[in-house]
């Protein structure tokens, strides 16, 4: 591989040079394997030099992006091309640049002509290019072969190893010859699954070395492709006397030529295992910071090195056992299926580790300008806290775009046995929504159950230099995890913990008075007693509550021992793994067409049931209709799932039509239960149109059994209550309850009147307007409900 400059490629296009012409041999090819698709098609001509290959494919038919990271060479293409229609010229470094001008739909064609060997970072960049392809489109990659090169230009050209590299993993690959160059038509993209592997065995008793751990300015980690066809990182075996540290530093200078300080190497991790039965000691060591330009300084050992995005780490091939091992000491869970090792963790003082891409700033400013547009993030402290904190770097198994999805997103960080999600970073809006309902000050010192790292860095970061987070998980591979990108990329103002979320913070780590404010980020069937015991008097807590099975993310303000409801938002979250966990009682029904869901309380009597739903369904309209864009659903479950006796959820697991119920497959509705009778309501389009305003559906009553009718009645009252003391008008409002929440074992009479829903820890008491004497009036709680959802 020959590396070339910026300011050479510069002086080369502005003194008259360029490249070999584009044969006929090329245009032949490209325009019988690549024609453009009927209609047209779009190209991208990366290195695209003077423009003639760019040129020829918008005489195909295609429309072109044609870069080039040279401003020479762009100017020299502009003004002898000027009047060819179709191309658009860009000056833009692939391997560096942020990629927002190239088209965000796609490409169904990308050339990379005479320009692959002058990659530094191939892997990467192939990569981002692949992802860039549309369904069917392809890559063609035109090059010298080192066979057909002379000996002192083989650095511009690929030998057979690095082709074969080049087409692993695509559906199909189509080699061809073009006049000496190997003309490469690669289709289908995927990615090769990362596998640890060995080397041969050793001969030696033991097995001692260490690794060098190295990133970018833009965070991406050092790895080289050996001649054993695997990747590795930078090290080796201590000499004489060394420590760790020096060993690291040294053998990153002899083999890449890159040079760092001693003090600026850090060991993170000891890792313990055997190669092919001999015992193998492993020092990770990360260094912060270096100098030099990369260079193969083994090419004997080694084919190049390259700087790799964290999220490729699940797709590279083949890496070394303790590589691998190593960067799962740094960034746990990047690469997937390892096997077993022992890792201890060493505590140091490592300062974190800058450096991102500009397209991580670009995105990142677009998520929280969604989020703000949203309006769930009102106060200046946690705008600037998504502006600022690097969300990506507690998700780096995660490509850029999905860290920053500024929608409604959770990016999954870690799933049980099942594939059920247990972990996760939440959308942000949530995240910002339930910081915001903290009502947090400078200074103010937080707990934070369920860890991840990116919500307490938030919180850090609106809490300032003053400010304190005490994050705590149950699974103690999160705590890990969490523990090692704050060593990465955190403020230092946050503490993780291994404990059970629900019994609160160590004692020695909860403040004098309590915490300022606490928030939990898995769903909840109670309310733990420590979370009001460790939360200051006036402080608040954010958690998301389920209540006959919806859940809402509810800030309540500490007044005594009772919490009172300030806030409501629709949501969902991972449920909790502590001992707090709550099991639903389920009922099966017609050999498993139907489940009952008994979420809060015991399983209610279901004899006779069965036999009712095979008998006919009585049905009565409610009269109350919602549109497509503005339906309050949420509001009407939570009303109905504390305000109705022997309420519960109806599940259907067969499509609509296959059942009795009319309720859509693995969806549930609002039921209520009698004797061998049950009711529940279903929403039924009556009103159809193009546009989700024009549309409408009216809410029924559906109902079996000999009670199914008086049921029935029970749930149209339930639903005409609702439209008319809750979904209060047209204006975007609806209208939340009062809620209190008591210690367990309060007595009745100490209870304020309304509708009580019993739990184990707490007694929580609903105060509808309509109900219990109570009225709307101008104080009544009017926040919007958020119509989406999110994990944390």
């Amino acid at each position: 591989m020959t590396y070339i400059a910026p300011n050479q490629w510069e002086e080369h296009y502005s003194d008259g040079k360029g490249f070999r012409q584009v044969g006929e041999r090329e245009r032949v090819l490209l325009a019988e394997y690549t024609p453009a698709p009927d209609g047209g098609g779009r190209a991208l001509d990366v290195g695209c030099g003077t423009g003639e290959m760019s040129v020829y494919l918008a005489s195909l038919g295609y429309t072109v992006d044609a870069m080039d990271f040279a401003g020479t060479a762009i100017a020299r293409a502009r003004e002898g091309h000027a009047g060819v229609e179709g191309v658009r010229w860009l000056q833009l470094d692939i391997e560096r640049d942020d990629p927002a001008p190239l088209h965000e739909d796609g490409y169904d064609l990308v050339v990379m002509r005479l320009m692959y060997p002058f990659v530094r970072d191939r892997d990467r960049v192939l990569r981002g290019l692949s992802e860039r392809l549309r369904d069917g489109g392809a890559l063609v990659v035109i090059t010298p072969v080192t066979a057909n090169t002379p000996m002192e230009r083989r650095g511009i050209a690929l030998d057979e190893d690095e082709i074969a590299v080049l087409a692993t993993g695509w559906e199909t690959v189509e080699r061809l010859e073009a006049d000496g160059l190997a003309f490469l038509v690669l289709r289908g993209p995927g990615h090769t699954g990362t596998r640890a592997v060995e080397k041969r065995p050793t001969t030696g008793h033991a097995l001692t070395g260490a690794l060098a751990v190295v990133t970018d300015d833009a965070g991406r980690v050092l790895l080289g492709r050996s001649r054993q066809g695997m990747l590795e990182l930078p090290g080796g075996k201590p000499v004489g006397p060394e420590d760790f540290a020096a060993t690291a530093v040294r053998e990153l200078a002899e083999e890449t030529g890159l040079v760092a300080d001693p003090a600026d190497a850090y060991v993170v991790a000891m890792l313990v295992d055997d190669s092919h039965g001999i015992p193998r000691l492993t020092a990770v060591v990360r260094i912060t910071a270096w100098t030099g330009t990369l260079t193969n300084r083994e090419p004997k050992l080694f084919d190049r090195w390259e700087f790799f995005d964290l999220h490729a780490l699940a797709c590279v091939g083949d890496v070394f056992v303790p590589a691998a091992s190593a960067l799962d000491a740094v960034w746990p869970g990047v690469i997937p299926r390892l096997p077993p090792v022992l890792s201890y963790p060493i505590a140091i003082g490592q300062p974190p580790v800058p450096g991102e891409p500009g397209e991580a700033v670009r995105l990142r400013q677009a998520m929280a300008e969604t989020v703000i547009d949203g309006g769930c993030a009102p106060s200046e402290a946690v705008r600037d806290a998504l502006r600022s904190v690097p969300r990506h770097r507690f998700a780096p198994e995660a490509n850029l775009a999905d860290a920053y999805d500024g929608g409604d997103r959770a990016v999954i960080t870690r799933r049980d046995e099942t594939g059920t999600a247990i972990s996760s970073v939440s959308a942000a809006w949530l995240q910002a929504d339930m910081i915001e309902n903290l009502c947090l000050t400078p200074g103010a010192i937080v707990f934070e159950a369920g860890s991840g790292g990116y919500n307490a860095e938030l919180i850090a970061h609106v809490t300032g230099p003053g400010g304190r987070v005490v994050t705590v998980d149950i699974d103690p591979w999160v705590v890990h995890r969490t523990r090692a990108f704050l060593t990465e990329a955190g403020s230092g103002r946050v503490t993780a913990v291994e404990a059970d979320g629900a019994l609160g913070a160590p004692a020695h780590l909860v403040p004098r008075g309590g915490f300022d404010a606490s928030v939990i980020t898995y769903n909840v069937w109670d309310i733990a007693p420590a979370w009001r015991e460790q939360l200051s008097e006036g402080g608040r807590l954010v958690l998301p509550l389920e209540m006959g099975g919806y859940t809402r993310a509810i800030a309540f303000e500490r007044c005594g021992e009772v919490l009172h409801a300030r806030h409501f938002t629709y949501c969902g979250f991972v449920r909790d793994q502590g001992q707090q966990a709550h099991t639903v009682p389920v009922v099966s029904l017609l050999d498993g067409g139907l489940t009952l869901r008994f979420n809060d309380g015991a399983t209610a009597r279901t004899e006779g049931l069965e036999e009712a739903l095979r008998g006919p369904r009585h049905e009565v309209a409610t009269g109350v209709t919602m549109a497509g864009a503005n339906s309050y659903f949420g509001s009407l479950q939570l009303y109905a799932a504390t305000t109705l006796p022997a309420f519960c959820r109806l599940v259907a697991h067969q499509e609509p039509d296959a059942g009795v119920t009319g309720i859509a497959k693995d969806r549930d509705a609002p039921t209520i239960l009698g004797d061998a009778s049950l009711a529940y309501l279903i929403h039924v389009q009556t009103r159809h149109g193009e546009r989700p305003e024009d549309k409408e559906w009216e809410w029924f009553a559906h109902a079996f059994g000999e009670q199914g009718p008086e049921l029935a009645a029970q749930l149209a009252a339930t639903v005409r209550a609702w439209d008319h003391y809750v979904r209060a008008d047209d204006n975007d409002k609806h209208v939340d309850p009062v809620l209190t929440v008591h210690p367990a074992g309060t007595p009745d009479e100490v209870l304020p009147a309304g509708d009580v829903l019993d739990k184990e820890f707490s007694r929580l008491v609903f105060r509808w307007p309509g109900r219990n004497g109570h009225l709307p009036d101008p104080a009544w709680h009017t926040d919007p409900i958020a119509a989406t959802t999110g994990e944390a």
